[in-house]
């Protein structure tokens, strides 16, 4: 592997991993509203559309719900020092793949995402 291909890698590998959440029975999951940011996504709408067709995707692998996550809400400011609960998902790391594999493909981070969850999903 190039030296630069090598260096691009581990920078957005280390993006994914930091905002990689561990919960209180030591299973992983990534929240949505993060994930959307680092796959470069302005808008929730857009970006809930990708997580939507991934999720029917599981569905229709015959994929139990709790396997590829789970819906939530999460408090966000949302300006004048208000806090509004919003909706957002505990992602599994089948259902990062899934979105992943639903992304935009012109994007690059989502070429990266699509190998980053799919090596560390063989692990």
């Amino acid at each position: 592997m190039k030296k630069e291909n090598y260096i691009s890698t581990n920078i957005k590998k280390s993006i994914f991993d930091g905002i990689r959440h561990i919960d209180e029975n030591g299973n992983e999951y990534w929240e949505a509203r993060e994930l959307q940011k680092v796959l470069e996504y302005q808008d929730w709408r857009n970006f809930k559309k990708v997580v939507e067709k991934s999720r029917v995707s599981a569905i229709n692998s015959n994929l139990d719900q709790n396997y590829w996550g789970v819906e939530v809400t999460t408090p966000i400011n949302s300006g004048k020092g208000k806090i509004e609960m919003v909706q957002n998902y505990r992602l599994s790391r089948l259902a990062c793949y899934l979105i992943a594999q639903n992304g935009d493909p012109k994007k690059k981070v989502i070429a990266l995402a699509q190998q980053y969850f799919a090596i560390q999903t063989r692990k």
